[in-house]
């Protein structure tokens, strides 16, 4: 699909040229084939490399499937509540991968319950740990979300940690005269999978960033005190649909 239809850098698509692509009907064709899959059987990695591929997967096809595209994912109603794949006997919408199976089974942002009931059988397959680099790998078809990748296993450590950098270092702005952080909007909505405080949440983001960056990160934290505070705030997201005109 990458090439095709998509970008060279995974930020864009064109949903029309996919859609009428043999590319895309092979990748709906095998979409029916996740019924046969057992993801109880797969280790954490591999079942992390899979979630967010079929996660990935699941919002181009939903989008791609539209009858007209939206300006903005927004503008489709609960499309991550009703957009789904059935995976093995259980059906996952888009929000069940994400927070349900990828996040540990922890809330919504929206709510404070776990997301899977405690007599849901999809409750078996959540991951045991949140590892947050996800944000940096899901794609929500959204201009402001992460590049589009595929992931494996095999070297999942190395491209989760290269998907943080890139997003991270792209996307944090400091201004050390004003004494303050700008971080991206995802670290606001799920700061409890980065950190308790904004602070802490500053401080997981430290390696993933460059080394100048890191060091101003670092001036700002550790001066901080209650007549020189830092101020740590959070950029606006674009909800604009991530489509390309051409390819």
């Amino acid at each position: 699909m990458k090439g095709e239809s998509m970008s060279a850098d995974g930020h864009s698509i064109n949903y029309e040229s996919l859609k009428n692509s043999q590319t895309f009907q092979e990748c709906v064709n095998r979409s029916r084939e996740l019924k046969g899959v057992d993801v109880n059987g797969l280790d954490p990695d591999q079942k992390k490399a899979f979630f967010i591929n079929v996660y990935n997967a699941c919002t181009i096809h939903g989008l791609a499937d539209l009858d007209t595209l939206p300006n903005s994912v927004l503008e489709v109603e609960q499309f991550w509540k009703k957009t789904a794949y059935v995976i093995g006997e259980q059906v996952y919408t888009l929000d069940d991968m994400e927070h349900g199976v990828l996040r540990g089974n922890r809330p919504h942002p929206s709510s404070d319950k776990p997301f899977f009931g405690t007599e849901d059988p999809r409750l078996s397959v959540a991951l045991e740990t949140v590892d947050p680099r996800i944000h940096f790998a899901l794609v929500c078809g959204a201009k402001s979300c992460p590049p589009i990748n595929v992931y494996s296993e095999k070297n999942l450590d190395y491209a989760l940690n290269a998907a943080a950098g890139n997003y991270l270092d792209s996307e944090i702005t400091v201004d050390v005269n004003k004494r303050e952080i700008m971080l991206p909007k995802l670290l606001q909505w799920y700061g409890c999978d980065f950190g308790e405080t904004p602070e802490e949440v500053v401080r997981w983001t430290l390696p993933y960033v460059s080394d100048d960056k890191a060091q101003e990160m670092k001036t700002l934290l550790e001066s901080n005190d209650q007549t020189d505070k830092l101020q740590i705030k959070y950029s606006t997201y674009d909800w604009q649909l991530n489509k390309a005109t051409k390819h």
